[in-house]
């Protein structure tokens, strides 16, 4: 397989990208916090090539990625108070939910389990790019399993080269740290992973979290 480097914000190139997805197909783009790369959020055979690009484990869920937090509705079981006010203060941003997952998610994308990660990423591109396909994004980190987060798209081609057919170039990420992870399925909430939102930040919007 070749992999191409297109310019995101060529609209041919976007046109392309889109329709690639809606094939099935796994491509990588530019996010606010490292480069993604995803595949249509509801196929679950695109979910499953997800899996073998990155030579993921089958049991590491993966996230999605969400156009607007009115997106919630169509992918978690039920939104709990603590993912609406964290999604008002920080979305789009580098915020990631755990909710409970809706039974439309393939159980593929959960690893067995019961809930979800999701964001709405502070990157036009992004954004579009879902808006577009009509569904959310399965992605994740574009890079091998445990190798460098890539915040360039020759970073991306570095190690995935030959894996995907496509890589949208929008230039260097802006943060280029994985987003901070929130699970707000418990009560108190607990965070999972320290990004760009520290828990002081988190912290004053809810109160006590774990």
């Amino acid at each position: 397989m070749k992999t191409q480097i297109l310019p995101a914000n060529d609209t041919e190139a976007f046109a392309h990208a889109v329709r690639l997805l809606r094939a099935g197909k796994v491509i990588a783009f530019p996010t606010d916090t490292v480069y993604g790369v995803g595949a249509s959020g509801f196929n679950e055979r695109a979910i499953e090539q997800l899996f073998v690009v990155k030579t993921r484990e089958r049991g590491k869920a993966i996230p999605y990625l969400l156009a607007d937090a009115k997106d919630l509705l169509a992918v978690a079981h039920e939104v709990p108070s603590a993912a609406h006010v964290l999604a008002e203060k920080f979305w789009p941003g580098a915020l990631t939910l755990v909710v409970p997952a809706s039974a439309r998610v393939p159980k593929v994308l959960i690893a067995g389990g019961d809930t979800i990660a999701v964001r709405v990423p502070n990157h036009p591109t992004t954004r579009a790019l879902i808006d577009s396909l009509g569904s959310p994004l399965a992605a994740t980190s574009a890079n091998i399993s445990g190798e460098r987060d890539p915040g360039n798209a020759q970073e991306v081609f570095a190690q995935l080269n030959g894996r995907i057919p496509m890589i949208l170039d929008g230039g260097a990420t802006r943060v280029n740290i994985p987003s901070t992870v929130v699970d707000v399925t418990v009560t108190p909430p607990k965070v999972l992973r320290v990004g760009p939102i520290s828990i002081d930040e988190i912290h004053q919007v809810i109160g006590i979290v774990q």
